[in-house]
């Protein structure tokens, strides 16, 4: 009988079997296929060795990227069990290796916390990877057994010698599949910073990695665990106290750590993790430790009478004023929101932690006060500052620049009014201003165009900042006002682009600006919508042919292959050399322009370069600018 095209009956259901689900949505389960989805297939393998680590059975740690892409991660943890498994009748190793869900992280026992994907994360790295093959060791025996995008090719079996480590462990090998990731582009750089993390967050615990492609090899051990971690982020600034108060404690099965320190900043850097999963979007924990923070800071500055009985009590934004702090809770059953897991749901987390920390922090204010006194000084200066603030934003509330409907007079806008398909242009000087209004396509692009260079916020409160034309303007323009009054839905162009000359002046007022937005609208960086021009730098007119060229290493390629034909070479050092057709053609146009999305990948990274090439502290950047000089490309 001919099957009806309407029907829909159980025919139309497919069953994957096995990792074939896997192979057939890889990003359901990594998140993508780009470079990110390679680097979770090496954090879940890692991720297991971290959870034996957190269990108290491995203290070292050993990644190797090898030349020919193959990765290898071993453990002198237990090994994984090799005995048959009742339900599967296969050997622990190959249930845990090619099925989903089968794992020793459900029940407890095996693992009083876990940070790793509840047993999914080693069968879907198996699953990904053209060829793997695991080594245990356990009681001086070696097991191996191999597979080939995720199947068994054979039963596990005893091999002789020592395998690839010494005493219990495991040791796991894959090649992610090239049918699956375009192209095995490690960045060492990013990995670096994840296994860093991880070491601070495992107290104790040595990891060493090494890339045999670059012959590059890093290794890490912190016994001062999550206290070495703000001393790494305090680092080159004055800081009170001297040491990190670190704070340690659990309370209903919950591990909560916490380490804090202030520094001479403005701004706060205040990173949170759970069960070492960092959770970039905060969760119940962070917010725990927030309200402890305020809580105790206020009651003791009332009872030593530093704040007078007519004082408003210290906001949450005056005690986190320069503060380096990094909360960790270990659980058993953590509810992660979303697939990233980048936010912590439990909600009876917000109360231990806050419990704990208050707790330790009231013990050691009582403990130090010549410390507690500078803490809460220091707090009682940010109030001022913050009142001054709210001053100085009044005002240009009531002048319009912020509120309302009125938009910058510099501003020329969009006919658009649809956010998702509007862009503007942050545009260096009135000159390269007025080529690019010209040039636009006034459909669906604004230009605003900036006189000078702005006030480099690093070093600045908000009162100064409002009180400056050029950042006002910016602000009014995107309509999202700032820090904790930033809205995302009130963005007026989803794709705000800097523009800035290809010089010393274009370089330095583009890093203004990045450490503004990076600084005070962090999220609209998160969200995508913050991108760079790319002018080009070089006009080269062979005969009748013009070719634009955007680099030193394209500009050198273009002259080689042009043997016989007179030539013109123009370099471009301001956008406003360009004529407004130019503008357009080269850096403007949808259709052939170049722009790059700003992104920030690993903010701890991100906030130590803003800190160090804007703060204040001048021997941390002279020595960056010796170390990295001859890497510079600068016309002056």
């Amino acid at each position: 009988m001919a099957r009806q095209p309407n029907r829909y009956t159980a025919r139309d259901i497919q069953v994957l079997e096995g990792l074939e689900a896997v192979r057939r949505r890889p990003s359901m389960y990594i998140g993508s296929t780009d470079q990110r989805g390679l680097h979770h297939l090496i954090y879940e393998i890692v991720d297991n060795s971290i959870d034996e680590a957190m269990a108290g059975f491995c203290d070292r740690i050993d990644i190797a990227i090898h030349r020919d892409g193959h990765v290898t991660v071993s453990d002198n943890g237990r090994g994984i069990p090799i005995d048959t498994h009742a339900r599967t009748r296969k050997s622990a190793l190959e249930t845990v290796m090619t099925l989903l869900h089968a794992g020793g992280k459900f029940d407890h026992e095996a693992y009083k916390v876990s940070g790793g994907l509840h047993g999914v994360g080693a069968a879907v790295v198996n699953a990904l990877s053209s060829e793997m093959w695991v080594e245990v060791r356990r009681d001086g025996t070696v097991y191996r057994q191999d597979y080939q995008r995720g199947v068994a090719q054979g039963p596990m079996r005893k091999v002789r010698g020592e395998g690839h480590g010494h005493g219990d462990g495991t040791t796991t090998c894959f090649l992610p599949d090239p049918k699956v990731f375009p192209a095995l582009d490690y960045d060492f750089a990013t990995l670096v910073q994840r296994f860093r993390e991880m070491s601070y967050l495992t107290k104790g615990v040595w990891v060493r990695f090494v890339d045999e492609r670059q012959d590059q090899e890093v290794n890490f051990h912190f016994e001062g665990g999550i206290a070495s971690f703000v001393r790494r982020l305090n680092k080159d600034r004055h800081v009170v106290p001297p040491q990190p108060i670190y704070v340690e404690g659990t309370l209903n099965g919950t591990i909560v750590e916490a380490a804090i320190q202030y520094n001479d900043g403005l701004s706060e850097s205040t990173f949170s993790f759970a069960n070492c999963i960092n959770t970039t979007d905060g969760g119940s924990h962070l917010t725990g430790f927030r309200s402890a923070l305020t809580r105790v800071l206020n009651d003791y500055a009332r009872k030593q009478k530093l704040l007078k009985e007519n004082d408003a009590n210290l906001s949450g934004d005056d005690v986190r004023e320069g503060l380096a702090a990094v909360i960790s809770v270990k659980l058993p059953e953590p509810q992660f929101e979303g697939q990233t897991k980048t936010r912590l749901g439990n909600a009876e987390v917000k109360g231990q932690v806050e419990s704990l920390v208050g707790e330790e922090l009231s013990r050691y204010l009582e403990e130090h006060p010549p410390e507690a006194r500078r803490i809460i000084e220091k707090c009682i200066t940010a109030a001022h500052a913050r009142e001054a603030a709210r001053k100085a934003r009044d005002l240009v509330i009531r002048k319009g620049l912020l509120e309302g409907t009125m938009l910058p007079g510099k501003l020329a806008d969009c006919s658009e009014r649809d956010p998702r398909h509007c862009e503007l242009y942050i545009v260096e000087g009135d000159s390269a201003g007025g080529s690019a209004k010209q040039g636009r396509d006034r459909r669906f692009q604004a230009i605003l165009p900036l006189r000078g260079k702005i006030l480099n916020v690093e070093k600045a409160r908000q009162d100064k900042i409002f009180g400056h034309a050029e950042i006002a303007a910016i602000i009014k323009a995107l309509g999202t006002n700032i820090d904790e009054q930033f809205d995302l839905s009130r963005l007026r162009y989803h794709r705000v682009i800097i523009m800035t000359d290809a010089d010393v002046d274009g370089s330095h007022i583009r890093t203004l600006l990045l450490t503004f937005f990076f600084r005070h609208m962090q999220d609209l960086i998160h969200a995508g919508h913050l991108y760079i021009a790319q002018p080009p730098l070089y006009r080269i007119k062979a005969g009748s042919e013009v070719k634009w060229v955007y680099s030193e290493q394209e500009k050198d390629d273009a002259l080689k292959s042009i043997t016989s034909r007179k030539t013109e070479l123009q370099r471009y050092k301001g956008l406003g050399e360009m004529t407004a057709e130019q503008l357009w053609e080269t850096t403007m146009d949808p259709n052939n322009r170049t722009i790059l999305e700003v992104n920030v990948d690993d903010a701890t990274k991100a906030d130590e370069v803003f800190q160090m090439l804007m703060g204040g502290e001048v021997p941390p950047r002279r020595a960056f600018i010796q170390a990295h000089a001859k890497y510079a490309n600068l016309d002056i």
